[in-house]
């Protein structure tokens, strides 16, 4: 069955990699990037493919692209939260504006997208929301926190809409993906302040040497998605990749250890 698709950050990466095949499947897209071109140039033109340029840290900018979606495909039947990108720096060398910028782009632009498309979900009572996470959302790393703030961030605000949103038939899947071989590494903007002591250089050293690398295959991570998408059946939580898989179930049983060892002091609490 055809559906209307609703993509954010499709000029690269995942993103372009679920444009290309939607489309190769009879599929309607309406794809956005900070330049339509970008696309366009990687997509070719096609009459299934509505090609925006949106800002999507505005609400205002969004709320147009899902209303110039509808208005040419007559519906829209799933949105994919998938622009981003990770900021690296200890937290201290991280300035406000970077941080609130990563946010922006990372975590605000997500509720502009879930805003917008829920009224059209709600009347016509289904849908499915994808939105891309990070295995980096289930436990921290050093030299990335500001990442993995927005990450955790998307999981739990996911967890929430999921429960909102069921009553309507709308379905939220959280997608959380290891190391991917897309351009990811070898585009990440870095904090401006440099404090030696934290070694971030290191970190950066080690991430531009990995690039090209990654065990992932973004072909086959698109794949799932699409055959993910609009199912009863589809699962809340999406960790992709080996790699994911053992980062989350590594830092879980983890922190029950932790829990269990701290039970009665947390019992302690209570009235007597």
């Amino acid at each position: 069955m055809k559906k209307t698709w609703f993509i954010t950050g499709a000029s690269n990466g995942f993103g372009l990699s679920l444009v290309r095949q939607l489309l190769e499947q009879g599929h309607q897209v309406a794809a956005t990037s900070r330049n339509k071109i970008s696309i366009e140039e990687k997509t070719g033109r096609h009459p299934n493919l509505l090609a925006l340029t949106v800002d999507i840290t505005s609400n205002s900018d969004v709320k147009s692209a899902i209303e110039k979606t509808v208005k040419k495909f007559g519906k829209i039947d799933i949105a994919v939260n998938n622009a981003g990108y990770m900021l690296l720096g200890a937290l201290e060398e991280v300035s406000s504006k970077e941080f609130q910028e990563s946010v922006a782009v990372n975590l605000f632009a997500f509720q502009n997208v879930i805003h917008s498309v829920m009224p059209y979900f709600r009347k016509q009572e289904s849908g499915h929301i994808f939105n891309f996470a990070s295995s980096a959302g289930y436990s921290a790393d050093a030299g990335a926190g500001s990442y993995n703030a927005v990450k955790s961030a998307i999981i739990g605000l996911s967890e929430a809409l999921s429960k909102e949103v069921a009553q309507f038939n709308v379905k939220v899947t959280i997608v959380s993906p290891g190391l991917f071989r897309t351009n990811f590494l070898g585009a990440f903007p870095i904090a401006q302040n440099k404090i030696e002591a934290y070694g971030t250089k290191h970190l950066i050293d080690t991430m531009n040497q990995y690039n090209g690398q990654q065990p992932g295959d973004p072909d086959k991570l698109v794949k799932v998605l699409i055959d993910t998408a609009g199912k009863e059946d589809a699962p809340l939580h999406l960790l992709m990749g080996g790699d994911a898989y053992e980062r989350a179930i590594t830092y879980y049983k983890s922190q029950i250890e932790n829990l269990e060892q701290l039970k009665a002091l947390s019992f302690s609490t209570n009235f007597e």
